[in-house]
């Protein structure tokens, strides 16, 4: 075993340096700061390479932690990115968002008694120095081929397949909304945890691989679902799921109470300098606003931790668990607490207040009661508790649902379940529409990014078969 690894006997965990609370909230800027050469092999020294790297297997895509730490430690940069780069297709994403506690530092078998490895901040600081020193080159496939996959979605799911399809050499057209490419990378996610050079990095190299990007594209505006079935010899459909899942409280309807992702794409979009009309007249602005976020996941951390950056009066998140059972990553409830947000646990909201925009949220407390469908203990109202809380301006982050795809795509025969996820083959991932896939959110309903990169790398690879077959079969 080398010298320079199985060194958490003596060695503690540490972070990248964090800026102060008081200068982060100055801007957009991403929070953590770089590793350095002596602190990434340093913190990559402590892995115990153990014969069964559970921080391998409880990772969406059994990335090869053990051995990409063991390069780094060994000062053998440019290896331990190919490494990571290898089940991966965003190494330096994943580090900076994936909720690691959770993953692969979570399982870590030295977490217990020693704190785990710092996975997530070599992962990034390995990408970001391949980056830095041009090790990450366009693809150039051996051969061009002639069969075509379009890709509806710009997002995690829909990149990664795209790469991987490209590889191989075929003629890859994605298909997107919004101006931009990166979906919720670049729209849902703020910039103190995804700044948006590091997506633009990875979409302009695709792009710059031969990859064709169709923004401002809407499926069933511009063309339908059918039409791009007949340009294309395959055809994937990633398009992640955006609809606001709904709240049902008297009041709900008042003005200023918004839903998650209109507020931080309305934020992101005037981080990019766009003109944001709802944010200028001060609709989807938190400034010197009373803010309430109803909810307790990661979308709920990025809209509380955006208002206080917007300079609110105050935010509060109202979550109807309590903090060992929130769903947000516990180093976002850290973070979010030292940037002087307030959490309100076990509660919940009863009503809204106010005339025609909302004044204040009055919520009851909640309590743990016997463990639901899940496992997990479900809330409940405790009687005669209610309180009221100041607010200008409600944020209900309550979780994603899935869009009518087969009248937003004009496509009535596309088959989804009762939840309005698209039905697929697991075995194949295609629908029953022949030739066409799907994959990511659309397929499994909202999760992790990483799961998404996960889920397009697997339908690349059912794509290729059933390119090949086709070619076969017309041999």
């Amino acid at each position: 075993m080398s010298n320079d690894l199985l060194k958490f006997v003596s060695i503690d965990q540490s972070m990248p340096a964090k800026r102060e609370a008081s200068d982060r909230l100055k801007d957009f800027d991403e929070v953590y700061k770089e590793f350095d050469i002596p602190s990434a092999q340093e913190q990559s020294s402590r892995c115990s390479q153990c014969g069964v790297p559970f921080c391998h297997i409880h990772c969406p895509l059994g990335n090869n932690i053990p051995d990409w730490l063991r390069l780094t430690a060994e000062g053998r940069l440019e290896d331990a990115y190919e490494m990571a780069a290898s089940t991966n297709n965003m190494p330096e994403i994943c580090g900076r968002i994936c909720p690691q506690d959770r993953l692969c530092e979570g399982s870590c078998v030295i977490e217990k008694d020693f704190d785990a490895v710092t996975i997530g901040s070599v992962e990034k600081y390995i990408a970001d120095t391949a980056w830095e020193n041009g090790w990450i080159k366009p693809i150039k496939p051996l051969v061009e081929l002639d069969q075509s996959v379009a890709i509806i979605g710009a997002g995690p799911a829909g990149l990664a397949a795209a790469e991987e399809l490209r590889k191989v050499g075929y003629q890859v057209h994605i298909y997107d909304r919004h101006d931009r490419a990166g979906g919720l990378l670049v729209y849902g996610i703020p910039g103190f945890k995804l700044e948006k050079d590091v997506v633009g990095r990875r979409t302009g190299r695709l792009e710059q691989s031969g990859i064709t990007f169709h923004l401002d594209f809407e499926v069933g505006r511009e063309a339908s679902l059918a039409e791009l079935r007949e340009k294309h010899d395959a055809l994937l459909v990633a398009t992640g799921v955006y609809r606001a899942r709904g709240l049902k409280a008297p009041g709900v309807g008042l003005g200023n109470i918004r839903e998650a992702l209109d507020y931080l794409i309305a934020s992101n979009k005037k981080s990019f300098g766009d003109t944001v009309p709802e944010f200028e007249s001060g609709a989807l602005n938190a400034e010197g606003k009373n803010v309430v976020v109803v909810g307790g996941g990661d979308t709920a951390m990025d809209c509380v931790r955006t208002a206080v950056r917007q300079g609110a009066k105050s935010v509060k998140c109202l979550y109807r668990r309590d903090r060992d059972n929130m769903p947000g990553s516990v180093r976002e409830v850290k973070n979010a607490e030292e940037e002087g947000v307030e959490f309100v646990w076990l509660s919940g909201p009863e009503a809204f207040l106010g005339d025609e925009n909302v004044e204040a949220v009055r919520a009851y407390r909640m309590r743990l009661g016997a463990a639901d469908a899940t496992g997990r203990q479900a809330p409940e109202p405790v009687p005669d508790s209610t309180f009221t809380m100041d607010c200008d301006l409600a944020v209900l982050a309550l979780g994603f649902e899935p869009e009518d795809l087969p009248s937003l795509f004009d496509a009535p025969e596309l088959r989804v379940t009762r939840w309005g996820t698209v039905t697929v083959d697991h075995g194949t991932m295609m629908t029953n529409l022949d030739g066409v896939f799907a994959a990511g959110d659309i397929v499994r309903g909202a999760s992790l990014v990483v799961w998404a990169i996960r889920d397009g790398r697997d339908a690349a690879e059912c794509i290729k078969k059933h390119l090949q077959k086709q070619l076969s079969e017309a041999a």
